[in-house]
């Protein structure tokens, strides 16, 4: 008679899903919603602080991306300088060129007081292997976070559903706690009414009252439970939880059954496996770019500079002269020994790939395992669903003709309190196989790629 067992995965899911959580949003007034389940889904995609700072990793990559395209793009670079020379650099001449003894030399200052230059250079990367492996990438890059995120949206989808629907199931099955309590409170007031006519025991009556107490508690322990699984569900969704949340879907052993069919499956339709496989792109793209790193980089630059001297501070004024300096010129860098540094990071670069490749293949055989698994248990748990359905026409079959006994005088209390506790056993166990069964179809969908 416990619903324990609806509710016991509820809390467990709720600890896994606040890794996906922040702090309850504050809002002014509170609102009131109701969700259907992908409405919930929905929410929490929105508001999800996870998800938000996956969104915000994909834009940081495409400030990156900027970064790398920047530097295959000219460098152009401005400079001015003014140089006070507080004591004008002194050099030593020989003093035989001004009459002066062999092997002594005259101290001379050459130059002026202030110096003044300004200018522009320009720097342009003709060919550079590991710039051009690093444009080459920046889709691959983009495409990584944003399956990051998919991967992340998935995880908060699959543990929405499985809340709301737990919750769903309790609602349920609170709806027929109370109505066992009606039938309880009837069959009390009928054997009241037969011990006042001396047809049975105080005990009997006593026994209809402990069980009712019993339904009674339970229904409050459940109402208490959703309470509760309400608000971890706000909290998981991000949800004030000033604000109410009313669930509006229902669940049904057809729905449950919908869309199982289908027993194919591609590795490909999993978010993991795609989020894999990019990062197996990227790991050659960085094989490419240390391999690039061992051929020549040729740059273009070019400078041109206006420069002027000056024994009075008159750089402003007109006709004074100015000096044109400028070139441009071709480098060629070519490797030629680094000490086997680069060898070594084109050789981790291809360990990091050859097990990331082993990870794909690993990440296979889990789907793979992951499938089967959900499968059996899917499938098991529509078999216990419907067996246990079944029970509940037959419980309540017996329940009827025992009560019906009972009215007419033909039965005792024993057997008709024997037959609602029968009764109450079996409807617990049909909505545990609920519960069970639609865990099993959003494992079994998460595992397939199709949630």
């Amino acid at each position: 008679m416990k619903t324990k067992g609806i509710f016991k995965m509820i809390f467990s899911l709720l600890l896994f899903g606040s890794g996906f959580i922040a702090s309850a949003q504050q809002t002014n007034a509170p609102t009131i919603n109701s969700f259907s389940a992908k409405q919930a889904v929905d929410y929490a995609l929105k508001n999800a602080v996870q998800v938000k700072n996956a969104l915000l990793d994909i834009e940081s990559q495409r400030q990156t991306n900027r970064e790398i395209t920047a530097s295959a793009l000219p460098q152009i670079n401005g400079n001015v300088s003014l140089t006070d020379y507080l004591s004008i650099p002194t050099s030593l001449i020989p003093a035989e060129f001004f009459g002066g003894p062999p092997g002594t030399y005259q101290p001379i200052k050459f130059g002026t007081k202030y110096n003044g230059t300004y200018g522009a250079d320009l720097q342009q990367i003709i060919f550079d292997g590991q710039v051009f492996v690093g444009l080459q990438a920046r889709k691959t890059s983009i495409d990584l976070f944003t399956k990051t995120a998919e991967v992340t949206e998935e995880q908060i989808k699959a543990n929405v559903y499985k809340i709301y629907y737990q919750l769903v199931v309790g609602q349920r099955q609170i709806s027929t706690i109370s109505a066992n309590i009606d039938n309880y409170e009837k069959l009390l007031h009928d054997t009241k009414e037969i011990y006042k006519n001396g047809f049975a025991e105080k005990l009997d009556v006593d026994k209809v009252q402990v069980q009712l107490n019993n339904l009674n508690t339970q229904k409050l322990k459940a109402k208490n439970q959703i309470d509760a699984g309400i608000t971890g569900l706000k909290f998981l969704l991000h949800m004030p939880q000033k604000d109410s949340l009313f669930l509006t879907d229902t669940l049904s052993d057809e729905e449950i059954k919908s869309n199982i069919l289908d027993e194919d499956y591609k590795y490909e339709d999993r978010k993991d496996y795609q989020l894999l496989g990019l990062e197996t792109k990227l790991e050659e793209y960085n094989v490419k770019r240390y391999r690039l790193s061992k051929i020549p980089t040729l740059t273009f630059s070019a400078n041109i500079n206006q420069n002027a001297q000056r024994t009075t501070f008159n750089f402003f004024k007109k006709g004074e002269p100015y000096f044109t300096t400028s070139f441009i010129a071709l480098k060629l860098s070519v490797p030629i020994f680094d000490g086997g540094a680069r060898n070594a990071k084109i050789a981790s670069a291809k360990l990091d790939l050859l097990k990331t490749s082993n990870d794909l293949e690993q990440l296979k055989a889990s789907i793979d395992n992951d499938v089967t698994q959900s499968r059996i248990n899917m499938k098991s748990a529509l078999i216990t669903m419907d067996s246990q359905k079944k029970n509940i026409e037959l419980a309540q079959n017996v329940y009827n003709t025992t009560k019906l006994k009972y009215e007419q005088g033909l039965g005792s209390n024993q057997e008709i309190n024997t037959a609602q506790i029968d009764l109450i056993t079996a409807q617990n166990n049909y909505y545990s196989s609920l519960y069970d069964a639609i865990i099993a179809k959003i494992d079994y969908l998460q595992a397939a790629g199709k949630l």
